[in-house]
C-alpha cells in the first residue's frame, strides 16, 4: 500500500476525529485557565478560612465514616460492576463526542487550508504579456 493510501486510511479513521476532537477541547480548556486562576486568587481569603475548618470536619468525618465504610464494603461487588458499565458507557459516549468535534476541527481546518492554497496558486500564476507590446521586439530601454 502506498504512503497516501496509508495516509488516507489513518486520517478517514474515527480514532483519528476522537484525537483530533480531545485536542481541541483541551486547547479550548486551556484558555479557561487564566480566568478560572484569576477566580481563584479572588477568593484566597475566603480559601484560608475554609482551611482552618479542615481538621475539626476531619475529625467528625472520621467518627462517622466507620460504619458506613462497612455497609460499602458489603455493596461493593455489585456498586463496583454497576460502576463499570456506567464508565464503559459514558466512555463509549465521549469517544463518539470526541470523533465528532474531530471530524469538525478536521474538515474546518481541511477548508481553510483549501482556500489558502487557492489564493496561493491565483497569486502564483503567470501575468498575461502587455497588448501593447508587439511580439519579437525586445522593450525599449530609453530614458
Amino acid at each position: 500500500m502506498t504512503l497516501t493510501a496509508e495516509v488516507k486510511k489513518i486520517t478517514e479513521s474515527k480514532p483519528f476525529y476522537a484525537v483530533a476532537g480531545a485536542g481541541d477541547y483541551a486547547v479550548e480548556k486551556l484558555r479557561e485557565l487564566p480566568e478560572q486562576f484569576q477566580k481563584l486568587q479572588a477568593r484566597r481569603g475566603e480559601l484560608r478560612e475554609t482551611a482552618k475548618d479542615i481538621p475539626g470536619k476531619a475529625r467528625e468525618y472520621a467518627e462517622t465514616v466507620q460504619g458506613k465504610a462497612e455497609a460499602v464494603a458489603k455493596d461493593f461487588p455489585g456498586k463496583a460492576r454497576e460502576y463499570a458499565d456506567t464508565a464503559a458507557t459514558r466512555f463509549n459516549e465521549l469517544y463518539e463526542e470526541l470523533a465528532v468535534r474531530g471530524r469538525k476541527i478536521v474538515s474546518k481546518v481541511s477548508g481553510e487550508a483549501a482556500m489558502e492554497l487557492e489564493e496561493v496558486s491565483k497569486s502564483a500564476e503567470p501575468r498575461p504579456a502587455s497588448s501593447d507590446r508587439k511580439p519579437g521586439r525586445p522593450r525599449s530601454t530609453k530614458a
